[in-house]
This record gives C-alpha cells, sequence and structure tokens, in this order.
C-alpha cells in the first residue's frame, strides 16, 4: 500500500513537457505597462515560444477575450507570415519590441502582445482565434501567442534583459507588498 503512495506522489510531481525541455523568460512592465508581464518559452534548439505570464490581467480576475487581432496595421498582419524550408525564409523578423497582437477583453480593455524577442516569426497560434479560452485555460501550452526563432548569432544574447523564473517572482513578490506598504 506504501508503495502504491509512493508511486502516485512521485507521479504527481514529473515535471510537464514545458519544465523538461523549455527554459522560462520574463519580461515584465512590457513598454512601461503595469503587470503586463510576458512569458518566453526556449527550447535548446534557440525556438522560442511567446505566452502570457501568469500575471498577465487577461488572466487576473475571470476576464474573458472578446477578440484576438494579429493585423498590426493596414499593411501587416502577422497571420500573413509565410516561411518556408529549412532556413525558414519569408519569416518576418522581429524585433524585441514589435507588436503581435492585440487582444481585446469583454470589459473592452485592450492589450498588445509583443515579441520580447528579435528574431524571424515562424507561426501565430491561429487556434486561439477560433478558441479564445485555449489563451486562459492553457497559456502556456495550446493558448500561446506566436513561435519565434532567433539567429543563431544572437541566440546566446537573446534573453539579455530577460528575467528568470526566480527574478520574476521576486518582482512579482514586491508587486504584492508594495499596495500595503503605501498604506
Amino acid at each position: 500500500m506504501r508503495l502504491v503512495f509512493a508511486m502516485a506522489e512521485t507521479h504527481e510531481r514529473a515535471p510537464t513537457v514545458i519544465d523538461r525541455y523549455y527554459t522560462r523568460w520574463y519580461k515584465t512592465d512590457m513598454k512601461g505597462r503595469s503587470c503586463e508581464d510576458h512569458c518566453i518559452l526556449q527550447h535548446s534548439n534557440r525556438i522560442c515560444i511567446i505566452t502570457l505570464a501568469e500575471s498577465h490581467p487577461i488572466l487576473q480576475q475571470g476576464r474573458k477575450i472578446k477578440s484576438i487581432d494579429y493585423r498590426i496595421s493596414d499593411g501587416c498582419s502577422r497571420l500573413n507570415n509565410k516561411v518556408s524550408g529549412k532556413s525558414k525564409r519569408g519569416g518576418q523578423f522581429l524585433t524585441e519590441f514589435a507588436p503581435l497582437c492585440r487582444i481585446t477583453c469583454t470589459d473592452d480593455i485592450e492589450y498588445t502582445i509583443f515579441s520580447c524577442i528579435r528574431g524571424r516569426l515562424l507561426e501565430v497560434n491561429e487556434d486561439i482565434l477560433k478558441r479564445p479560452d485555449l489563451l486562459l485555460d492553457k497559456p502556456s501550452t495550446d493558448g500561446y501567442i506566436a513561435v519565434i526563432l532567433p539567429k543563431l548569432e544572437e541566440s546566446k544574447t537573446v534573453t539579455k534583459g530577460l528575467l528568470t523564473r526566480e527574478e520574476y517572482e521576486d518582482v512579482i513578490s514586491k508587486r504584492n507588498t508594495q499596495p500595503q506598504e503605501s498604506l
């Protein structure tokens, strides 16, 4: 009986695929907007997945998503991104402050999601257009925003300016204590 309990306990603590194969990096207060935090999941093969950090306002207080728009301007839609071949030719090149999409919640607050890193846009998640709840329910997996491939020569420095998980948790902890201190 104890063996079964021990096995179940070990199984519950097994790391997820994200935890096993990706390193989490964070960009807090994107473009000076308080709490608009992004998470970048970096794989050892250089591929980076852009997601919302757990602290992002979209994921807080039971918000619902009204719309997601990958059209950045009249002449630029991330949905028009087409890559081909081994070297992923044709993908749009992004800077760290390039907008990926705009998400509007049912309370009519609009959030712009940025790339956070430099690289070539490989794909955007069209599934969240049809099922926006994926973004709320599974932001690190099925609800990701986009996939970006940094240049080979920049792959080691792409995380400059990003926070580790521990640094991010420190920022969140300080944020949560600030209102209490200001009273």
